[in-house]
């Protein structure tokens, strides 16, 4: 089982490729000269994204507000750059897992290859682990929404993202735009 380990890395980025409704999801992570990007699915980065802000208010709360938890991305952690090239995915993302290291006041991402459970001869599915400060937790999170928003837009009665040719909206009885659906 290979595990991708940084602790820390140099950066740590969500990240997509390709023209909205037809994008490619990263994780990627990058130190010391190693780049490991794995693939998931723009859902994925949403839920992680959500999860991480969760946490770290979590944590905040429970601390009184003592934590080393900034409570907005810090301006000099931002990054809104590019991936990294070559974008060569390592593995699919299957699950992940978030926890908070209170010894190091670390956020540790796990992130782990897709398995085929039927596949009983398999070796142990690889693992992206990766230690950041809740400062650049924070500033993941913010790149993080903003690359899933910038997709296609939502259609304003049923929320589904809407193509450039439009959509089939459940809320117009399988109509779109005055002509029944095919």
């Amino acid at each position: 089982m290979p595990v991708f380990d940084y602790d820390p890395p140099e950066r740590f980025v969500a990240g997509a490729l390709g023209r909205p409704g037809a994008r490619a999801f990263f994780l990627q992570a990058r130190a010391e000269g190693r780049l490991t990007t794995v693939a998931l699915e723009k859902l994925q980065v949403a839920a992680l994204a959500g999860r991480l802000d969760e946490m770290l208010d979590e944590v905040l709360r429970l601390s009184g507000g003592t934590a080393r938890v900034p409570a907005i991305a810090p301006a000099d952690l931002t990054d809104d750059g590019p991936l990294d090239v070559p974008v060569s995915e390592e593995f699919r993302v299957g699950t992940m897992a978030l926890s908070w290291d209170e010894e190091s006041s670390q956020v540790v991402i796990e992130a782990q290859e897709v398995v085929d459970e039927e596949d009983l001869g398999a070796p142990e599915p690889a693992v992206l682990r990766v230690r950041i400060s809740a400062g650049a937790a924070r500033a993941f999170t913010q790149r993080a929404l903003k690359i899933v928003s910038a997709g296609r837009p939502p259609c304003p009665l049923c929320g589904q993202p809407l193509d450039a040719t439009g959509h089939v909206c459940v809320r117009l009885n399988g109509y779109r735009g005055g002509e029944a659906a095919s």
